[in-house]
C-alpha cells in the first residue's frame, strides 16, 4: 500500500466521476452476464460462497441457543445487509475476466493487497454499524409489543407472531423498518464496492456516487433492489443453500452494474 487513505483517493481529491442512465434492459444484462461469469467456472465460486449458508446455519443456531428466537428474521435479513461487502472477490474475478485476466480463484484473495483496502474496510464498517442499529430496532420492536420475556419455544414464538394483534403490527412495522435501512444500503452502496476495488477513490467518492447513481436511476436501482430481495429469500429456502449459487450470481452482477452507471473516462 503506497499510501494510507480513507476518505478520499491517494492524491487527497474526492473524484466525481459521471453518471449514465440506464435501463431495464441493463439491469437484466447485468445479471445475464453475472451469470456467465459464474457459469465460467462455477467450482471456484461455489467455493468462495459457502461463507454465506455456513453463516446463515450459524446465525439461526446462536439465536435459538441464546433465547433471542424474536432475532433470527432481523439476523438473517439483516446478514444481507453485509452481502456487498463479503463480494469483494467476485468483483475481483468479473473485473480480471472481463480484462482477459486470469480468473483463477486465488486470484479473489489477492483484494487484501489492494490500495484501496482501507477505504473498503471504512465502508464495511458502516454496514456493520447498520446491521448492528438493525438488530437494536429489532429488538425494541419485539419489547414493546410482546414484553421483555423472551418465547419459550419456537411453537409459542410462531403462535404469538402469527395468531395476534400484536404478531401482525410486529411484521408490518419490522419490515417497513427494515425496508428502510436496506433502502440506505443500496443507496449508498450499491457500486460503491465495485469502485473502490476498480479506481480506489476512496470512500466518500464511492458512497456520493452511489448516492448519484440512485437519484439518476432511481426505477432501475429500486429494481434492482428489489430483485436482489427477492433472489435472497429464494436462496435461503432450502437451509440457505441456495445462496451459494444466489450470492456469486449476484456479486459478479453488482460489478457489471456499476461498470452500466459509471462512466469509464480512461477506456
Amino acid at each position: 500500500m503506497a499510501t494510507f487513505h480513507v476518505m478520499a483517493g491517494p492524491n487527497d481529491m474526492v473524484a466525481h466521476p459521471a453518471i449514465r442512465r440506464i435501463g431495464m434492459s441493463d439491469v437484466w444484462d447485468a445479471l445475464a452476464r453475472g451469470f456467465d461469469d459464474f457459469r465460467a467456472k462455477p467450482s471456484h465460486y461455489v467455493f468462495l460462497s459457502l461463507i454465506y449458508p455456513i453463516c446463515g446455519a450459524v446465525l439461526v443456531t446462536w439465536s435459538s441457543g441464546a433465547n433471542m428466537l424474536p432475532l433470527i428474521f432481523p439476523l438473517i435479513a439483516g446478514f444481507a445487509l453485509l452481502g456487498p461487502f463479503f463480494a469483494l472477490g467476485l468483483y475481483e474475478i468479473s473485473r480480471r475476466r472481463e480484462r482477459g485476466m486470469d480468473t483463477s480463484w486465488r486470484h479473489a484473495l489477492e483484494v487484501r493487497h489492494s490500495p484501496a483496502l482501507p477505504s473498503i474496510l471504512a465502508v464495511g464498517a458502516m454496514l456493520m454499524v447498520l446491521f448492528v442499529a438493525w438488530l437494536v430496532f429489532a429488538q425494541m420492536l419485539y419489547t414493546s409489543l410482546f414484553g421483555p420475556e423472551p418465547p419459550q419455544s419456537m411453537a409459542l414464538f410462531l403462535a404469538s407472531v402469527f395468531g395476534s394483534e400484536e404478531g401482525l403490527l410486529l411484521m408490518l412495522a419490522g419490515n417497513a423498518i427494515g425496508f428502510c435501512f436496506a433502502l440506505v444500503v443500496l443507496a449508498t452502496t450499491v457500486i460503491a464496492f465495485p469502485m473502490m476495488l476498480d479506481r480506489d477513490v476512496g470512500a466518500v467518492a464511492a458512497i456520493e456516487t452511489s448516492l448519484r447513481a440512485t437519484l439518476v436511476n432511481p426505477v432501475p436501482i429500486a429494481c434492482w433492489g428489489l430483485i436482489v430481495a427477492a433472489l435472497l429469500i429464494v436462496g435461503t429456502i432450502p437451509i440457505f443453500v441456495g445462496l451459494a449459487v444466489i450470492m456469486p450470481i449476484l456479486g459478479h452482477a453488482t460489478w457489471h452494474l456499476y461498470r452500466k452507471i459509471v462512466v469509464d473516462e480512461a477506456r
